[in-house]
Parts: structure tokens; sequence; C-alpha cells
């Protein structure tokens, strides 16, 4: 189990310049030295754009800036950063640590192209026993932890916490349904009678008997699991001696989910209590860093991750600042284990225990099971890179293919497909999803809902042109070459400047358009109104009978074509066009729930959830509310008269 710690208090960050000098390189950088501190802090070095290159600290930051002032003897890395160079700002902290700290934060925040880059920060999910309700709930927790609860955690992922979840309701009966429904509950649920819930809501088991379960599955998930398992074998048999075989049974079934949970879990080690296990590897100019979590003496999952590096960096130094932008968010466990010993190791473990509130060890062991721990690490960092290089190598083909096939100068980096969803033109939403190298970049999906008043309910064309408006005027505009006014704006070309294998560019290389030549007309249309004249445009119309294998494929000058119904190609394009339209039908079932459960009590002035509360428990239904007599709203409890004629004309208007 983890406690909330507090995040240490970080100084305020001076903004970018305003306008960057002409100048650049080691001139600019030596004139910036005459400003920078002598004590511990952290430095920002700028490009022309005012973009930030790279985030570093030192303990003397005069010092270090001072080593950029000449190109010589450095790495073509540092050499190109100082190169690029146009401006720098510093900022003074108190301590080398604070530094750390900040260092990590800034990176996260700013993502600089020379750092080292956490791509995926996703929260991790934690158990929650709350403690808010006379019977506690067990479920799973991801972000805030607001709630009065005991939180246990980190889990690798929600799948991991949902089989762990599944399990102990099998072993020790909590309920995991909501308060609201709890409350509402004359009989016991389908839970009870599959015995994953022992039924407090009806009294199924007394509030002692079920604070007695709630203390074991503390107990088992705090670590004690052997001593539960002593206990509940220990009531197993004495039930059996007093030949009360179905309580017996029901102590047996409960024991082998204790078991379930266990075997799932894999190495379960002996002399670790807390750790976090860290393993790096290194092949193909790519990183893969592999994360264990063991808590209470079990293993709660593992995560690959797989920063972005430069190629000329050791494992050791990508390591090293994984680790403090890893838990810039997150509390520290009391141990962490490495495979490869990192810079400042001492520093960064100071750093961690301000963080966390408590003592965290970071070590690289060199024997017995913390060693085997993190050699099954790498065992597993290497087979999920093995596993990414050959997905890498099959995508980079199939790129290559869709260059060859759409007419692109080179294999795109970056493709976005886009899709609309609605039922006879309500709630109506698009969707934009992005796929490259690797894969579905799912971070960078986008949904649009349709605003445009004036759109004709249903009108395909008309919502193509609304979302591809407003994606490309906003990329424009973030790119600094919006055109104030559309009608004369000059041919737009986008960035052409070289970009590193790393490099994430936000303009397109593909533009797919899920439809044919109205869709595709609707898209061509907006890319001139915006003077956008080099973006490829590739409408994907469904074949005939709509049957998959049959897709006809229009860009802007050819001729309509079919591809293969075997080519690798048609697949990949397939596989795309469903992930859109997934994308998208996910998105207006998710906009059309919303609309569905919204209540037009919660448009009524003055009616917050007390007297909603009340009117809905009075009347039965909003429905019903919206039907009543003035009289009769006046006498329902906790309505005022003056709130009854609120709610009353808000229903009768006109009337």
């Amino acid at each position: 189990m983890t406690a909330d710690t507090d995040t240490t208090d970080l100084p305020d960050i001076p903004p970018a310049p305003d306008t960057a000098p002409l100048q650049t390189g080691p001139a600019v950088i030596a004139a910036a030295v005459k400003r920078a501190p002598s004590g511990p802090g952290v430095y920002r070095m700028f490009d022309r754009k005012g973009d930030v290159l790279y985030v570093g600290k030192a303990r003397s930051v005069k010092k270090r800036v001072t080593s950029y002032t000449r190109i010589g003897g450095q790495t073509n890395r540092i050499a190109r950063m100082i190169s690029e160079t146009a401006s720098m700002e510093f900022v003074s902290t108190a301590t080398e640590t604070e530094a750390l700290l900040l260092e990590a934060n800034l990176i996260k925040r700013l993502r600089p192209r020379y750092n080292v880059l956490l791509r995926d920060d996703k929260s991790f999910p934690y158990i929650l026993i709350t403690r808010d309700h006379a019977a506690p709930q067990i479920v799973k927790h991801r972000g805030a932890r607001n709630r009065k609860g005991d939180y246990f955690g980190p889990f690798a992922s929600a799948g991991a916490v949902g089989r762990t979840i599944n399990a102990l309701q099998r072993a020790f009966l909590l309920r995991s349904c909501s308060d609201s429904v709890y409350d509402s509950r004359t009989r016991p649920c389908l839970l009870f009678q599959i015995k994953r819930c022992s039924a407090p809501c009806t009294g199924e088991i007394s509030p002692e008997d079920y604070a007695t379960l709630v203390k074991e599955a503390e107990d088992f998930l705090s670590g004690k699991s052997q001593a539960v398992r002593e206990d509940l074998s220990r009531q197993m048999q004495d039930a059996s001696e007093r030949l009360e075989f179905e309580t017996a049974a029901v102590y047996r079934d409960r024991l082998a989910a204790l078991s379930h949970v266990q075997s799932h879990q894999g190495i379960n080690p002996r002399s670790v209590e807390e750790a976090d296990v860290f393993a790096v590897h290194q092949e193909g100019g790519q990183t893969c860093i592999q994360v264990f979590f063991f808590r209470t003496g079990q293993n709660w999952g593992n995560r690959a991750y797989f920063p972005r590096a430069d190629k000329s960096l050791e494992p050791a130094e990508v390591l090293g600042a994984f680790i403090a932008q890893f838990y810039d968010n997150k509390p520290a466990p009391r141990m962490i284990l490495l495979s490869d010993a990192v810079a400042e190791q001492e520093l960064l473990s100071e750093a961690l225990a301000l963080n966390a509130g408590h003592k965290v060890e970071v070590a690289v062991p060199k024997r017995g099971e913390k060693r085997e721990l993190v050699e099954h690490a790498l065992s597993n960092a290497r087979e999920a890179l093995g596993r990414r290089l050959a997905e890498s190598a099959s995508q980079a083909k199939l790129l290559a293919g869709v260059a060859e096939t759409f007419g692109l100068e080179e294999p795109p980096r970056r493709i976005e497909v886009y899709d609309n969803s609605h039922i006879m033109g309500t709630n109506a939403v698009g969707g934009m999803i992005v796929a490259g190298p690797e894969g579905f970049e799912k971070g960078q999906y986008r949904k649009f809902n349709i605003k445009g008043t004036d759109l004709t309910p249903g009108d395909d064309y008309a919502m193509m042109r609304e979302v591809l408006t407003r994606r490309f005027k906003r990329l424009l505009k973030e790119s600094g070459r919006e055109s104030g006014d559309e009608s004369e704006a000059p041919a737009v070309h986008r960035e052409t400047h070289e970009i590193d294998d790393d490099e994430e560019s936000p303009w397109p290389d593909l533009v797919l358009i899920d439809g044919g030549p109205g869709q595709l007309s609707a898209a061509q249309g907006v890319m001139a109104e915006l003077g956008l004249e080099d973006v490829p445009l590739v409408g994907i119309a469904k074949g005939v009978d709509r049957d998959a294998g049959r897709e006809e494929f229009h860009i802007p000058g050819r001729t309509p074509f079919r591809l293969a119904p075997r080519d690798p190609v048609l697949y990949f394009v397939q596989r795309l066009r469903d992930e859109a339209h997934r994308f998208a039908i996910g998105s207006h079932r998710a906009r059309r729930k919303k609309t569905m459960a919204a209540n037009p009590l919660d448009e009524i002035p003055g009616i917050g959830p007390t007297r909603k509360r009340a009117l809905l428990h009075h009347f039965g239904s909003a429905k019903a509310v919206s039907r009543a007599a003035l009289a009769d709203l006046e006498a329902a409890p906790g309505i005022s008269a003056q709130m009854a004629k609120t709610v009353y004309d808000f229903f009768h208007e006109g009337k």
C-alpha cells in the first residue's frame, strides 16, 4: 500500500523569449554565460523559433554552459544542438536535488528535441477499498486519490487490476457496486447468487462479519497473504470436523481464488517486499526499458517503455533520464533495482526520497534473488524490443508499399484518416486517427463534435468540410503561418526542413478520407480555401455491395482504381479505415449516451442535486415533474412556493 505524498514546490519558470535573435551557435552561448548562475539550477536552450531544444541541470550552471561554448570535441548530437541554439534561459535552485526534480518536470512538459523523452506516461491503476461507507467497496481506481480509503498498487495495467479484483471478490466476497446501487437494492443481485459478493446491501451478512472480510482482504493486499491463507485453511478444517461441509466448501473456494491470484502473478520474491525493477536493452538504434512492480512481496505486473532517445546515448544514460521523468508524478517505492548503474545515483535517490516522503534505495544488485529479478526484467526487455523491431520492419514495408501505390515521393511518417458518424444527423461526430512507422498513434487521435448550425442533418460532405477546416486551420495557426485573409491567402507549403528519425511532425504526409468522390471533393475544397497545395488526399470508397476487398481509391488527377484482393497494402488501408470507423462510432455513441442521460431538471436555475433528488423521489421521473400542476410541485418536500413556480414556468413557457 502506498501513501499520498505532497509534490515538492518548484520555482516559477520564466517564459520563452518572444523574439529570437538572428545569431546561433557558440557565440550566443558564450554571451549567455555572463548571465548564468554559479550555483545549482536548470538551463534551457532555444532555437530561432523559440522552441526548446534542450533542458539540463547542473551543480554549477555557469561551468556546464561554458562547456557548450565550443563545438570541437562534442558528440554529433551536442554539436547540432549547440549550432541551433539562438538563446538561453536559466533558473536557480536551492539544491542540486531540486534542480533534478525541476529538470524532469520541464522535460515532460516541454518535450525538448534533444532530451530523452518518456513517450507513454499514463497514470497507473490501483485497487481502492473505500472508507466513506458503512460497507466498504472494492474498485479499480486511476487518477488523483481524493476518495477516502486504502489504495493498493500500482498495477502495470487495468487488465491486471481487473483480474485481481475478480479473484478477490471470489476470495473475500466484497461488494463492487456503486453506493447508489447499494442503497437501492431490495434483494441480492446476481453476484451474490454466483458467490462473488456477500450481499451486505440486503443484510445477508452482518456488519461485523463483513468488516472481518474487509480486514482479510486488506491483510492479503498488504503482504500478509500467507497468514490469511493459513487462517482460511484452519477455518475450513474446523468446519469439516463439525460436519458443516457446505461451510467448508465456501472456505475451499476462497482458498482456490487466492491461489488463482498468486498463480497469475508469476514471480513472487521472498526477500523483496516493495520494489520497482528497471532493465534497459538497446538494439537497432532503439531502447526498451522494462519495469516490474513488486508490492507486499507480490508481482503486480510489468510494462515495456520505448523512450525517444538519440542513438548515440548509452543505455545507462537513457535509463537515468527515464527514471527521473518516470517518478515525476508518482511516489517511488522504498527500493529501486536497476540493470545498469546510472550517473549521479545518490543524487537520484535523494530526489526521489524528497518527492516520496520516505527513504528510497537505488541499487544495481550483483547476486541473489534481487539479481534474478533484474535478469528476468532484462530478458523481457530483450524480447519486447525484438518484437518491436520485427513489427517496425513489417510496418516499414507496408508504408513503402503505400507510397508506391498512392504516388508519394517517400514512405509516409504520419497518416491521418478521417471519418464521420451520426444517426440521421444527430450527435454528429468526426474522428481523426493517426498512424505511422510505429503503428497507431492513439495519443494523437482527435474527435470533432460537429458544431455547424447551418448544416443539413445528415450532410456528410458538409461535416467533412467542417472537420478538415477546423483541423488544418489550427495546424496553420500552431505553425505560425495562418493568413489573416483566407480569400487572398497565398499557397502554403508544408515545412520542408529535414526531420530526424525521432522527430515528430504535426503535418500529415497522407490524408485518407472514408468516402468516394463527394467526400474527396469536399476535402479538396477545404485545402484550396486554406491555400494548402501539397497535402496528398485519397478517398476510400466502399466496394460494390460494400464488400471488403473491393474498395475503390480516388486520387485527384488519377482514374479511380482498385488493388488486388490479397495485396498487403489493401489490408493495411482497410485496417486504417476500420480503426477510423471504430473511433468515430465510439465517439458518437459516447456523445449520444451523454445526451440521453441528460436530465431536463439540470437546466432549471436553482435546481441542484438535492432538489433534483427530492423532485425525482416525489414524482418518479422528469417527465412526471414536467406534467405536474403548480400545486403538486409546491407539495413536494424541500420545494418552496417560489421554486415550484420556477420549475412550473420552465416546463410551461408561453402558457
